[in-house]
Formats: C-alpha cells, sequence, structure tokens
C-alpha cells in the first residue's frame, strides 16, 4: 500500500468517479482504475459500489477514508514543517475576479513563483459567481473573488476591500441618474444588487442600469459618454490618466468591494494554504501604497 494508491483513492472517493479523480490527479483513467484494483488486491476487499448515481463506499471503503484522510493530513504537515518548498511540483489552479486581476494579481504570482518555482500555475479570470461554482466543483484549487463562500467545506481569508467611486465622462455636464443609463457589474453579482437596490430607492423606475460582466468594456462606455457607473479606482486607472473620465457624486455611495481568497479546507493541502496567505499578505502591501 503506497501513498499514491491512498491519494488516488480519496480523490475517487471525494468525486464520485475514476474520470474525475484521473482530471484531478492528471492521470489517464486507466491509470486510476489500475491503482484502485492493485488497492483492493492487497486489502483483499471491496471498496466501492456503482450505484445509479456513480460509485459508492463499502463500509470498508468507509472505514479507510477515514484513515487515508489522517494519514495524507500527515504528509501535509511534512511538506509544511519538513520540506523544501522550493522542491515542490504540481499544477496550482488559481481564479480571480477581474478586479483583482487588474490590481495586485501580476505582484502575487510573481510572488508565488518565488517560493514555488517548479509548480505549474493554471490561471482562470472571470466573474466571482463562475468562480464559486469553480471552487465547489474542485475545479479550482484557489480562488480571489467577491466573498465569502458560504459553505461548511470552504475556507475563506479575508482580503483589503476595493471602495467604490463614480466616473462619468470628462465631457459630460452635470448627471441626473434619472436620464442618463448607470453601468454596472453582471446580474449575478452583490455590486449589480446593490445598486439596482439603491436607485429604486433614491431615484424609482426611471433609472435604468446596463450590465456587462466586461469591466473594462464598461469603463469604455463610460469615456464615451454613452453611460456613468461605480466602480472600484483601480479599474479606471488608464481612463483616468488619459484624462477621458473623473470622478463625481451622485449624492450617495455605494458599499466598498469585499474579496476573500477562498478554497476547499478537506482534503488539506499546504501550498494552497500558502496560496491563500501569500495572496492575503500582497494584497495587503499592494492596498497600503494605494494610499500613500
Amino acid at each position: 500500500m503506497t501513498f499514491e494508491q491512498l491519494r488516488t483513492f480519496l480523490w475517487v472517493a471525494r468525486l464520485g468517479g475514476f474520470r474525475k479523480a484521473s482530471d484531478r490527479l492528471h492521470l489517464s483513467q486507466p491509470a486510476v482504475s489500475t491503482r484502485i484494483a492493485t488497492l483492493e488486491d492487497e486489502l483483499d476487499t471491496k471498496l466501492f459500489d456503482r450505484g445509479p448515481g456513480g460509485l459508492l463506499l463499502t463500509k470498508q471503503g468507509q472505514q479507510l477514508l477515514g484513515y487515508a484522510e489522517q494519514l495524507l493530513y500527515v504528509e501535509e504537515e511534512i511538506k509544511h514543517r519538513v520540506a523544501n518548498p522550493a522542491e515542490t511540483e504540481g499544477l496550482f489552479r488559481i481564479g480571480a475576479s477581474e478586479t483583482i486581476a487588474q490590481a495586485w494579481l501580476p505582484s502575487f504570482l510573481q510572488a508565488f513563483n518565488v517560493s514555488y518555482p517548479r509548480v505549474n500555475i493554471d490561471l482562470t479570470v472571470d466573474i466571482s459567481m463562475n468562480l464559486r461554482a469553480a471552487i465547489l466543483e474542485r475545479q479550482l484549487d484557489l480562488a480571489f473573488l467577491m466573498g465569502p463562500v458560504s459553505e461548511y467545506s470552504v475556507k475563506n481569508v479575508e482580503l483589503p476591500k476595493f471602495d467604490i467611486h463614480w466616473y462619468k465622462s470628462k465631457q459630460l455636464g452635470a448627471v441626473d441618474l434619472s436620464t442618463i443609463p448607470i453601468i454596472s457589474y453582471s446580474k449575478q453579482t452583490r455590486p449589480y444588487r446593490e445598486l439596482t437596490s439603491e436607485l429604486a430607492r433614491r431615484v424609482g423606475p426611471k433609472s435604468r442600469v446596463f450590465c456587462s460582466a466586461s469591466l473594462s468594456a464598461s469603463l469604455k462606455m463610460i469615456a464615451a459618454g454613452i453611460a456613468v457607473g461605480p466602480y472600484p479606482r483601480v479599474l479606471a486607472a488608464h481612463h483616468l490618466s488619459a484624462d477621458e473620465i473623473e470622478e463625481f457624486s451622485p449624492g450617495f455611495m455605494l458599499p466598498p468591494l469585499e474579496f476573500t481568497a477562498s478554497y476547499l479546507a478537506e482534503p488539506r493541502s499546504v501550498l494552497v494554504e500558502t496560496g491563500a496567505e501569500i495572496a492575503r499578505d500582497i494584497a495587503q502591501e499592494w492596498h497600503q501604497t494605494q494610499r500613500c
């Protein structure tokens, strides 16, 4: 019996199938099947039954799962306490919202690469709703998103908030929110819900709200005078420096955007935990420099 067999067994059990486990472990499906078959032969017992919804653990499989989790937890502790991070290898799947991607994500990737020079990174930039789903489906190891993710299985590391500012084209005069469109984040996001709620209370049914998952496209629309909108300053930096847009006050402000570094807490991964800690430190440094 080997750690690799137990790790394979754990992922087949957690994901409920050989194909999903092979994707997660970057192995062929026959290799995963062979490891499980060898493990069952060595233990002389059946670990899985095939049910209508996929693989199910047998009683013996349930017992082994507990032991496997304990052994692999100890392995992660050894990596954390003893191993040299520079020798760690593998694939680290990271997701980030566009706000983070345009702020401190490059600095995070640079710092992470210094600590883990032999780890390959697969980066996804998407809206927070999709990143949340990818974390829960184990398609990402770590996500920087508008959080927290309210699932018992998810660990959320709080990141610094982004203040929201209102922007309009330099060519626009006074802004009447009942006549000019307001552009915001995608409909499936918290900023959109908070904006539409506030507009309904303050402006009424005359307000028109556009939405876009592309924040860069939204700022271009604001620069063109098509709409106005509330965004973090980091997203508007290019257009501000080009003297295309300016901040203005519509008479109310929206709450800051809250972000977390979120990941599944089990099975434990020192690589993921350390990645979240690096992200927190880099984000705090970046926000501190923005205040200076």
